[in-house]
C-alpha cells in the first residue's frame, strides 16, 4: 500500500492536524478511504499519493487525505436519549436560569454533515411557545471544510431523512427538492456553521450554555482528550451542560467535570453539581 516511512509520516500528520490516532491495526482504513481520493487525484495508487503527501504536507492534497480519514457518520436525532434529556430536563432548567436575559448559546462541536445541529434546531423550534421571544444561537463547527460545505447545503437524501426523522418532523421541517430534501429555512436560519479544529483551542468561541461534543473524544489519545475537555470547561457557563457520546466519559481525564446523576452522557462543572447536592 505504501512505503513504511510514507505511511508513518501520514499517521503523524493525521495525529498532528486532527487528533485522530491511526494505529497499525487500522491500516485497512488507509486503503479503503484513500483509494477513492487517489483515483480522483489521478495517482496510480495510494502508495504514490502518500509519497507526494509526505513531500508536501501543507498542500491541498494532504488536507484532503486527512479529511478522508475522519469518520463522518451522522444522522438526525442520533441516539435519541440526549435529545429527550435536553427537552425534558436540561432545557426547562435553562429556561428558568436565563429568564432575565432570554438568551441561549449552543455549540455543536465536530458537527459533521449537519444532522446534529439541525436536530437541535428542530427540537428548539418545537418548544417555540416557551422561547418565541428569545435569542437562540447555535454554532456548528467541524475541522473538515468539505463536510462543512455539505452541512451548509442542508440537502439530504431520502435514506438520510428516514434515518432519524419521524414522518411528522419530515412534513414539518423538510422541503422536497427533486429526489432529495432540504431543511426548512426557519431551521437553517438558527445555525451558524464555522470551520474550527478542536486542536486549535477554544479562544473566541464561547461562552456557551450547552455544548454537544459527541463521539469525538473516542478518537483522541488521553492527553488530547484532557486538553479538549479543559478548553470546553473554560467556555461553558458555570451552570451549563456538556453532552458527550454514550461511549465517552470524563473519568480520569478532566477535574472540571463530573456526570450528572440520573442522566446519560451529561456532564456538569463540579462546582455546579456540588451546589446542587448542598
Amino acid at each position: 500500500m505504501g512505503a513504511p516511512d510514507d505511511i508513518e509520516a501520514f499517521r503523524r500528520l493525521v495525529l498532528e492536524r486532527s487528533g485522530l490516532i491511526l494505529s497499525a491495526d487500522k491500516d485497512y482504513l488507509l486503503k479503503t478511504r484513500l483509494e477513492p481520493i487517489a483515483r480522483a487525484e489521478n495517482f496510480a495508487d495510494v502508495a504514490s499519493m502518500l509519497r507526494q503527501v509526505r513531500l508536501t504536507p501543507a498542500s491541498r492534497l494532504a488536507q484532503r487525505c486527512i479529511d478522508g480519514m475522519a469518520t463522518h457518520e451522522s444522522f438526525f436525532f442520533r441516539d435519541i436519549t440526549p435529545f429527550d434529556q435536553l427537552r425534558d430536563v436540561i432545557l426547562p432548567e435553562l429556561w428558568k436560569a436565563r429568564a432575565a436575559t432570554k438568551t441561549l448559546r449552543i455549540w455543536s462541536a465536530a458537527c459533521s454533515s449537519g444532522q446534529e445541529p439541525y436536530s437541535l434546531a428542530m427540537l428548539l423550534r418545537e418548544q417555540y411557545a416557551k422561547f418565541g421571544d428569545w435569542k437562540i444561537d447555535i454554532l456548528a463547527t467541524d475541522f473538515s471544510q468539505p463536510i462543512l460545505e455539505r452541512a451548509r447545503t442542508a440537502l439530504y437524501s431520502d435514506f438520510e431523512v428516514r434515518r432519524g426523522l419521524s414522518e411528522e418532523r419530515q412534513a414539518r421541517w423538510l422541503v422536497k427538492e427533486g429526489p432529495a430534501f432540504r431543511i426548512a429555512p426557519e431551521i437553517r436560519a438558527m445555525i451558524q456553521f464555522r470551520h474550527h479544529n478542536l486542536l486549535d483551542g477554544m479562544t473566541g468561541l464561547g461562552p456557551f450554555d450547552l455544548i454537544f461534543c459527541r463521539n469525538v473524544l473516542i478518537y483522541f489519545d488521553p492527553a488530547t482528550k484532557a486538553k479538549t475537555l479543559e478548553g470546553i470547561a473554560n467556555i461553558l457557563a458555570p451552570d451549563g451542560a456538556l453532552i458527550l457520546g454514550s461511549a465517552e466519559t470524563v473519568v480520569g481525564l478532566a477535574g472540571s467535570f463530573e456526570p450528572q446523576q440520573g442522566l446519560r452522557g451529561v456532564f456538569r462543572g463540579k462546582a455546579t453539581t456540588q451546589r446542587a447536592v448542598a
